[in-house]
């Protein structure tokens, strides 16, 4: 007879929500960063604070890109309301922070 022993985690499972609106866009370069910048807990001093440095960067690039790609799909939502017609819900969109 064959026995196997097997032990899985799922490891740690996070939640974050918002109420009445969408996360903003530092919670998503947030995100990111971590994706792409992982920094070893074992690193030397000065390794971990190179890597940190890098990070800020990283994360303030993504913050920076994806403010400018909201802005961006809010000027096409804008024209595309104002070109339908509906100059009053292009004024809410402007407004929208």
């Amino acid at each position: 007879m064959i026995e196997i022993d097997t032990v899985s985690t799922l490891g740690s499972i996070t939640v974050d929500t918002e109420q009445n609106r969408g996360h903003p866009p530092e919670y998503w370069a947030q995100r990111a960063t971590e994706r792409i910048c992982g920094i070893s807990e074992d690193a030397a001093p000065h390794i971990k604070q190179q890597a940190e440095a890098f990070r800020v960067a990283i994360y303030n690039t993504i913050l920076y890109y994806i403010k400018q790609g909201i802005n961006s799909e809010r000027c096409t939502m804008k024209n595309v309301l104002i070109k339908q017609g509906h100059e009053n819900l292009a004024k809410i969109l402007t407004e929208l922070k």
